[in-house]
């Protein structure tokens, strides 16, 4: 019997230590924490990363061991690069790039290789003339779900209430489609951008929020969706009466060929979030499907809320982060409680969802602007906050994470809660979470600290919502910290990670 036991025991802890591998890139001295990057993906067999410190653009290639096989010095590209962007497939990656020469913005791609070498010379896809010398992104890109259609995208101010979208749509060899211009009436200053998205059929959504006059709440949404191979829009107008929304998340379901709307409202201006909207519009009726409001109750307030948060107050520091279709037409949503303060200024929530990010406030260039941002749709690292407030002594905290999972008819099917306890000073970097997605249950992976050193844990819920949180991650070096939500997955059961070590960027593999 002792002899079983100590061979269930011995077979336990080597599944145990096997649960994950973690290979580190060696440190490369060249890699500066004030040094940007962007996890490209897993191309050729190889995890290819992209480093730019200065006027120096890398194209570093890792093997699965995290070894570095190449270093590719990105030469041809010109001085002033204002903006760069990836997508990656199995045997190649687009890189597209801005670059300003005078008054002249150009948007250019090449197609890049496992090894990080160049396999097309550079093409020019289109340019914008501008009105001054400063650099300024012009151009945004967005990409579906399945990789296979690529969006190009510029906005032009014509005068105060009138705009120009012009989109450029492409397929997966990045064969021109659709080249599309429409323009744009905005009848008062009061207002931003949602999300702009691509679907799988190619077809194109972004909408119009506009706020009170307080530049605060959200009363009035207008979708606008344009098919593939058409030049006309479409307008669907949302307008609220007995509620304000909060910032205004899109999200296609390609399942369904749905479009999902999803805000945080209020019942009454200058009080609490009271509850989650949504709105689902079907692309083949051209109606909606649902539009629904859920209320949250006490009990959900308090498992939800911070240990400094009233009960009221549950959710006012909680921000939407993910939308996530599932096939049945049901959909997650999951949200984080977030906040920053400092001795010269109080915390205020639309400062940080209208401020800085709003696209009509743009400081750089009133000819073009491309709307912004702010969580997860950046790959560059900024160790400053370069794009934030800047405030002297800024300390971040980052709380619990909620997971609402809503039915096909917009009615709530379960919610859960992930606690966690994260905070910093005068940098989020380390703060936040990575959502990994296996197919039957999704993983949060995100710092705690314990005995004043950060270590990652992990948490997981499966489709019936039941969480399963993981004690934290083995073989982990301590010499090593996470910066989570700048991670990407690069396979079913693989992240790419960057880490801090000592004062050096370098990355991590986690197979699950």
């Amino acid at each position: 019997m002792k002899k079983f036991l100590g061979t269930i025991l011995a077979l336990y802890c080597i599944m145990t230590a096997a649960a994950q591998k973690i290979d580190y890139s060696v440190v490369d001295k060249d890699d500066y924490r004030e040094m940007n990057f962007e996890i490209i993906g897993k191309v050729g067999g190889n995890i290819s990363v992209y480093k730019n410190f200065k006027n120096r653009h890398d194209i570093c290639v890792y093997d699965n061991e995290m070894q570095m096989k190449n270093r590719v010095k990105m030469d041809f590209l010109p001085e002033r690069v204002i903006n760069v962007d990836f997508i990656a497939y199995p045997d190649f990656a687009y890189m597209i790039y801005q670059y300003q020469k005078r008054n002249v913005v150009y948007c250019s791609m090449v197609k890049i290789n496992g090894e990080g070498k160049l396999m097309t010379d550079p093409v020019d896809l289109d340019t914008s003339q501008t009105n001054g010398t400063g650099e300024s992104k012009v151009y945004t890109m967005v990409n579906s779900d399945d990789k296979k259609k690529i969006v190009l995208f510029k906005i032009k101010r014509i005068n105060d209430k009138n705009y120009q979208l012009t989109s450029f749509l492409y397929n997966n060899q990045m064969e021109l489609q659709k080249r599309s211009r429409f323009g744009l009436y905005v009848p008062d200053r009061e207002g931003n951008f949602t999300d702009f998205m691509v679907d799988n059929d190619g077809d194109f959504v972004f909408g119009r929020a506009t706020r009170t006059g307080n530049r605060e709440y959200v009363n009035k949404v207008d979708l606008v969706f344009k098919r593939a191979m058409e030049d006309t829009i479409t307008k669907i107008p949302l307008a609220f009466k007995d509620k304000s929304l909060d910032e205004v998340k899109l999200k296609f379901d390609n399942f369904n060929k749905r479009i999902i709307l999803t805000s945080f409202f209020y019942k009454q201006k200058r009080g609490n979030i009271d509850g989650i909207y949504s709105y689902v519009w079907d692309k083949k009726t051209g109606s909606p499907i649902t539009q629904a409001d859920f209320l949250f109750n006490d009990s959900l307030k308090m498992d939800a809320k911070s240990e400094s948060s009233a009960l009221k107050s549950a959710f006012n520091d909680q921000f939407i982060r993910h939308v996530l279709p599932v096939q049945d037409g049901g959909f997650a949503v999951v949200s984080e409680h977030y906040y920053s303060s400092s001795r010269n200024n109080s915390w205020n929530r639309f400062d940080y969802l209208y401020g800085w990010g709003n696209p009509f406030l743009s400081p750089f260039d009133m000819m073009y602007f491309s709307p912004m941002n702010r969580f997860y749709s950046y790959g560059f690292y900024d160790p400053f906050n370069r794009f934030g407030p800047q405030n002297n002594m800024v300390r971040h905290v980052s709380e619990n994470i909620v997971v609402f999972f809503f039915n096909a008819d917009g009615k709530l099917r379960w919610s859960n809660v992930i606690r966690k306890s994260q905070y910093d000073d005068n940098s989020d970097t380390f703060l936040s979470y990575q959502l990994f997605n296996t197919g039957n249950e999704v993983r949060f992976l995100f710092n705690q600290k314990e005995k004043r050193e950060l270590l990652l844990n992990s948490a997981t819920i499966d489709g019936e919502g039941k969480l399963k949180r993981q004690p934290t991650l083995k073989n982990l070096n301590r010499e090593y910290d996470f910066m989570p939500k700048f991670g990407k997955q690069v396979g079913l059961r693989q992240i790419i990670m960057p880490c801090l070590y000592k004062n050096y960027i370098c990355f991590a593999k986690i197979e699950f």
